[in-house]
């Protein structure tokens, strides 16, 4: 007998659900039930369409074909009722209570099997000001199409409330407009919950140097309105007044799980629906997936909430095949994400520094630049990368990137070593591919390996950008020692008088310059002259040596160099 599927949400899991199911179960009824009027949208590509990479609205859509109701149901046999809302679960009687927003008429649709893909909404803060005219959320492409309607008739100065993922994609959409930028965000740093301090500072340095004002520790009060119904600007908790054309809430969505929690559901710590690895809730006839479930962290173990396009999808391949019977397992996330904004490419993978301590792993990290590709090429760009390891197994943990060069093939390379839980020189002995055009001949995940593995082979030293601040910040006394050429470094060096500069094929011979009985930090560009000063210094009997982690490329105070760098 042929199964009745009814699936609540047609954005990403939904859909996804139903044209897998339906190669699977030819003879399924299958019904989608969305409450908006957009099915199967590239919500992922809207910061793209307000920047104007993505020309036509239509391809936020499904491009030449609209992926609208009668495309379900002419190429998969699928019957979507689109602005229709899931109002209650029955589940005694395995029916859901939907109302069709037309004309409020309310009916019962039976099921054998219930999917819930309600996926998220954006959170919106209590606060004045929230109604004016010129006020947006970025969710769905109608948002999209307000904003970037906007924009085209002349909308200049935008606060971006938020400065997580999508409020610095948004941001970087708008500085490619012309337009003046400046992003609220209340925690101490950028995208707090995918980088660590000195990787988020490289990203705040970047897009200063791009004309967007960052506000930083205060968050937003109220929205400030001119009189007339239409917006003026933002306040934050400590009085300061950003005035703005739009404004932009972008603090993070929350999973729809008002039906679920209706319906009795199992809800989970992260506060979205519970499912077990099978993608079913506490109720086996009901499977839930996408933005509205929690996820198992790889590394952790943790139950998190990770919103993710590529996620979703993944869930409504699995929801089907078990739909189907194969016992299809959805084993957990990394929490990979990555986002390209302006010309710089980021991302994380894993854990990061601040979680790993929280969870008490004896950590190890490093920060190494390096070129994407071989630097005789042109074109070759700095990636910074950031390792997080466990020193007594020396298993990789997580994996951030940050600048101009290829930083998200790394992520990538980072994401299936960790999934498979490999030691750093795993990482180190990975064979992957190498040209010129493509990689160095270690390449730059490789190499921070390596570096790695001398830490915690006690071969190298090395010390952060954060702590080599409170250092220069203090009237701590010890050596600051650059070892580059000298013209090198009259073109930017540490503003402090700390600071000795011998290059480093000059060491052994003027040793006797340095000061003996004081630690002493090593600086070059990327850290690889650094390193070997370490050694040669250790060499000639200094015993309080250590490299600066990422060294100029990584530095995240330009105010402490004497240029920019």
């Amino acid at each position: 007998m042929a199964k009745n599927i009814l699936i609540i949400g047609g954005v990403a899991t939904g859909p996804k659900t139903a044209a897998r199911l339906r190669r699977l179960e030819p003879d399924a009824e299958i019904t989608i039930v969305e409450r908006g009027d957009l099915l199967s949208y590239a919500g992922c590509g809207m910061p793209f369409y307000i920047e104007d990479i993505i020309k036509e609205y239509e391809e936020l859509l499904g491009g030449v074909t609209i992926r609208d109701a009668s495309f379900f149901k002419r190429n998969k046999n699928v019957t979507v009722y689109d602005m229709t809302e899931a109002l209650k679960i029955n589940r005694e009687d395995k029916t859901v209570t939907v109302k069709d927003l037309r004309n409020d008429e309310t009916r019962d649709l039976p099921y054998d099997k219930l999917v819930l893909g309600t996926g998220a909404r954006p959170f919106v803060p209590r606060m004045e000001g929230t109604d004016l005219k010129g006020v947006h959320r970025l969710y769905t492409p109608h948002d999209a199409k307000a904003i970037k309607m906007a924009v085209d008739a002349g909308a200049k100065k935008v606060a971006v409330v938020g400065g997580g993922l999508i409020g610095i994609e948004t941001c970087g959409a708008f500085v490619a407009r012309g337009c003046e930028v400046t992003v609220l965000e209340m925690m101490p740093y950028i995208v707090p919950a995918l980088l660590d301090e000195e990787m988020a500072l490289l990203l705040e340095k970047y897009l200063e140097d791009k004309g967007v004002t960052i506000v930083k520790g205060s968050a937003v009060s109220r929205i400030i309105g001119d009189g007339s119904g239409k917006v003026a600007g933002v306040e934050t908790g400590d009085g300061r007044r950003v005035d703005a054309d739009i404004v932009i809430i972008a603090i993070g969505v929350r999973p729809n799980t008002e039906l679920a929690v209706d319906a009795g559901l199992d809800i989970g710590p992260s506060r979205a629906i519970a499912v077990n690895e099978y993608m079913q809730t506490s109720d086996p006839d009901i499977y839930a997936g996408g933005d509205c479930v929690e996820c198992t962290h790889l590394v952790s173990g943790e139950k998190v909430f990770v919103p993710l396009g590529s996620t979703a999808n993944k869930h409504g391949r699995i929801i089907a095949d078990n739909i189907h019977g194969m016992g299809t397992r959805f084993p957990g996330v990394l929490g990979t994400a990555v986002f390209k904004i302006l010309g710089h490419n980021c991302g994380t993978t894993g854990l990061t520094e601040r979680k790993a301590r929280e969870l008490g792993y004896d950590v190890v990290t490093t920060v190494a630049p390096r070129y994407d590709y071989s630097s005789y090429i042109p074109g070759a760009k700095y990636t910074v990368i950031k390792l997080v390891a466990d020193r007594e197994s020396c298993r990789l943990l997580g994996c951030q990137v940050v600048g101009e060069g290829d930083g998200i093939k790394r992520i990538d390379v980072a994401a299936t070593a960790i999934t498979f839980g490999s030691n750093l020189k795993a990482v180190a002995d990975l064979d992957l591919g190498y040209a010129p055009p493509y990689s160095t001949a270690i390449d730059g995940i490789g190499h921070a390996a390596n570096v790695l593995r001398n830490k915690i082979q006690g071969n190298a030293h090395g010390i952060s950008a954060m702590e080599l601040k409170a250092k220069l910040d203090s009237d701590e006394d010890f050596v600051l020692l650059d070892i580059r050429r000298e013209n090198e470094c009259e073109a930017c060096t540490f503003r402090d008088e700390r600071t000795v500069n011998i290059p480093v094929d000059e060491l052994e011979a003027r040793v006797d310059e340095i000061p003996s009985g004081k630690e002493i930090v090593t600086i070059c560009i990327i850290g690889v002259r650094a390193y070997n000063a370490e050694r040669i210094l250790r060499g000639l009997g200094f015993d309080d040596v250590k490299f600066l982690d990422g060294c100029l490329v990584a530095w995240p105070f330009p105010e402490y160099l004497t240029a920019m760098f």
